[in-house]
């Protein structure tokens, strides 16, 4: 066949970097590599097909909740005649190809787990005209009947692998560029709504396994040296921090980041858990770089926390918080205020925790909906207890008290566009800190600045009592014996309170962002006039 063409079809809001991997050992072994964002849209990703005429399509579905948007796009493909070999992969597809290949049936295969060496002898295979239905950690339809080969074992040494693949470096603030990295995969803990310790305890090997620091650092350091990157996110589920070799491994990436010289040039991003932060540690990190941490805090209650099998106290979500308070170490957090066994008593618990860590405006206040996703404990419980309804990939379950039910839709479409959307506040507060985080490295600080700093804190914590305050009044109308007008009257006019906060807050600070970047193309300008002379 003679043809070295592949395509990938992924998410591509950021890297995605398990598609950038598998990129980067297809282009070592000589193969033509293309990336294509799936959110160009069908038209635009046929037209690019045709121009590449590949030999495979890979598809990266990362998310279950887009199932059927990759459905509609593989039928469309084949419908206008893309007859190359389909594959996918993700952890959807991985955990439940059978049920993936029942709904997209147009797929040849699934490359299932990690998909670096499988998808390579694919492609090989497919090349070379070899029968590729034998390869290890594959899987497949034929004849109305599934078959999922022997699992390939987990790469043990991840530097084995080359750099992933990227897409050019975009800024992320104030003309400062970004990239995500990883530093290991995998994680050791197994809370019940995550799926990720069962897609790594599938596959033969170790579960958690971490580069070794120096690679890491070698990797930033030619990214900023060679692309001009000044913030690292790092992309681990959880950063290799907890047990004394974590510790070890933080200390000695620590110590090379300043031997190259970089902790002063660059920031970067972590995730990790509450019972991971202790001050010594994190006081290190941020001398080398650390900017902000997001925290998988989830629930503000011990019962909670139970549920979801953290293996943690509601204390040690409020110590850790504070630790990186007292560092000055920005934070962001998860935060799932609905679960299976929420009731109005939960939520109020719930909000008292938020109202603790965040009232200072610290960090703006975040809240979601704990969902089933596949191979989770929890959709395992739901089902067993006859709760799971919705389709393959879109399950969802009902609350136990009713009203629960109507309280949730409410709130959600009440801050929907203050959650959910790009331009709602919780991402303007959140950008609004990291703007100042990089003014206050890369530029000069003025007490016009610091005045910003605080009014950034006020309204972010302005924002998160007005919140609490409205989540508790809802609480009170929703259990409250109310006539029917009563009831509606006063939704009504929280709505349109909502509203109104919202587009107050968000102006405040999109005022204050735009004065950050004026200040900053400012000093840009001069540094560059003083280089010219």
């Amino acid at each position: 066949m003679n043809n070295n063409s592949i395509i990938f079809v992924a998410f591509l809001e950021q890297d995605n970097l398990g598609v950038g991997y598998i990129a980067s050992l297809l282009q070592q072994n000589r193969m033509d590599i293309k990336i294509i964002d799936f959110r160009i849209g069908k038209e635009n990703i046929l037209k690019q097909i045709k121009h590449f005429n590949p030999l495979v399509i890979g598809f990266s579905i990362i998310f279950q909740y887009h199932i059927y948007d990759f459905k509609e796009l593989i039928n469309y493909l084949r419908r206008y005649g893309v007859n190359c070999h389909f594959s996918a992969g993700g952890h959807y597809p991985s955990l439940r190809y059978a049920e993936l290949l029942e709904i997209i049936p147009e797929l040849d295969s699934i490359a299932l787990f990690e998909g670096e060496h499988t998808f390579l002898e694919l492609a090989q295979s497919i090349n070379n005209g070899k029968e590729w239905r034998n390869i290890k950690g594959i899987a497949y339809g034929k004849d109305g009947a599934v078959t999922a080969n022997a699992l390939r074992p987990l790469e043990k040494d991840l530097d084995n692998f080359p750099p992933p693949v990227r897409q050019p470096l975009k800024e992320y603030a104030l003309k400062k560029k970004y990239a995500t990295i990883l530093a290991g995969r995998g994680c050791y803990h197994n809370c019940s709504f995550c799926s990720i310790k069962e897609f790594y305890s599938k596959p033969p090997g170790a579960i958690k396994r971490s580069r070794r620091p120096e690679m890491v650092v070698r990797e930033m350091e030619l990214l900023h040296q060679q692309l001009g990157c000044s913030i690292f996110m790092f992309q681990d589920d959880d950063f290799p921090i907890a047990s004394i070799k974590g510790e070890k491994w933080i200390v000695s990436f620590c110590e090379l980041l300043t031997e190259k010289g970089l902790s002063s040039k660059i920031l970067w991003k972590i995730n990790c858990r509450s019972d991971e932060v202790k001050k010594d540690l994190f006081e290190l990190m941020r001398n080398s770089g650390l900017f902000l941490v997001y925290l998988g805090i989830e629930d503000g209650t011990d019962n909670g926390l139970r549920l979801m099998n953290k293996q943690i106290t509601t204390e040690i979500n409020i110590n850790a918080v504070n630790i990186l308070k007292k560092l000055n170490i920005k934070y962001d957090f998860g935060f799932m205020l609905f679960h299976p066994e929420s009731t109005f008593q939960s939520i109020m618990d719930n909000v008292d925790f938020l109202e603790n860590i965040c009232s200072d405006g610290s960090a703006p206040v975040t809240f979601c909906k704990m969902l089933p996703y596949a191979e989770t404990r929890i959709e395992y419980q739901l089902k067993k207890e006859g709760r799971l309804k919705g389709n393959p990939g879109f399950e969802d379950y009902d609350f136990i008290d009713i009203s629960l039910n109507h309280f949730y839709d409410f709130i959600t479409d009440c801050f929907e566009g203050w959650i959910g959307r790009h331009d709602g506040l919780l991402n303007i507060a959140r950008w609004a800190r990291y703007y100042l985080l990089i003014y206050h490295k890369y530029y000069p600080v003025t007490s016009v600045i610091r005045d910003m700093d605080r009014d950034v804190k006020k309204y972010v914590s302005q924002s998160n009592m007005f919140f609490v305050n409205i989540v508790r009044e809802l609480v009170y109308i929703f259990t409250s014996q109310l006539n029917q007008e009563t009831h509606f009257d006063k939704l009504k006019t929280i709505k349109k309170n909502v509203a109104a906060k919202h587009l107050r807050y968000k102006s405040e600070l999109n005022a204050i962002m735009n004065n950050i970047k004026n200040m900053a193309d400012m000093e840009c300008s001069s540094q560059n006039n003083q280089e010219r002379f």
